[in-house]
């Protein structure tokens, strides 16, 4: 079977919080991992998301500590969208 990985990277202006995380996240940028695997038996090429990951930021006195977490790229997305909608919130206050 065929995969692939993308890699993209995604920036909070402030912390966040994703479902089945206790504690919300820091602002910052994150790098995400997703992995994709071709769909057999199609005359096109297309691909099915088989896993999202998020690069979490290492904890403060600890910067070789690597940890990821599996998250549902909908609840990413949303998080980002409200971060996004924040952000625009602020912009229009000042």
């Amino acid at each position: 079977m065929t995969q692939r990985v993308l890699n993209t990277t995604i920036e909070f202006s402030q912390p966040f919080q994703l479902k089945g995380m206790e504690e919300p996240l820091p602002a910052g940028t994150y790098k995400i991992e997703t992995h994709e695997e071709l769909i057999e038996g199609l005359s096109f090429p297309a691909y099915r998301r088989t896993e999202t990951l998020l690069f979490l930021r290492p904890p403060p006195g600890q910067p070789s500590l690597i940890q990821i977490a599996v998250v549902d790229p909908i609840d990413l997305e949303e998080a980002r969208q409200r971060d996004e909608a924040a952000r625009e919130s602020l912009k229009g206050s000042t």
